[in-house]
């Protein structure tokens, strides 16, 4: 995992620690850093001490969003880095309307799994 972009940083309102997230879930770390390193959830370095942070938009009380997970495999199936996954997740899309992270959020997970499919046309 590389260290973030500091463009891309900008566009992410919040970030998790790791042990945050498996506190908020009830689970221990090791099963969160599993996720990491089975790329079902996305984790970058960064802030002073370079430690593994998750956006907070991708994480909810009880686990991932809804097709997050299934929208990371679709996009780096197609040949996006873990920073340009961000960038895209992120960036407002009109046709959406908002950035593909808010609709899952919003449980518009189809209209954001066809939009991530088209770039691999």
């Amino acid at each position: 995992m590389s260290e973030i972009d500091p463009k891309i940083d900008a566009l992410v309102p919040a970030w998790l620690y790791l042990p945050d997230i498996s506190e908020r879930w009830g689970v221990v770390i090791t099963e969160v850093r599993d996720m990491v390193r089975n790329r079902s959830l996305l984790a970058v370095r960064r802030g002073p001490n370079k430690s593994l942070q998750v956006p907070a938009d991708f994480i909810e009380d009880d686990g991932p969003v809804k097709h997050l997970v299934s929208t990371l495999t679709v996009l780096r199936d197609s040949g996006f880095s873990d920073q340009e996954i961000l960038e895209w997740m992120f960036t407002e899309d009109d046709s959406l309307p908002g950035s593909p992270i808010q609709a899952l959020r919003e449980n518009r997970g189809t209209e954001v799994k066809r939009r991530a499919q088209a770039l691999a046309l």
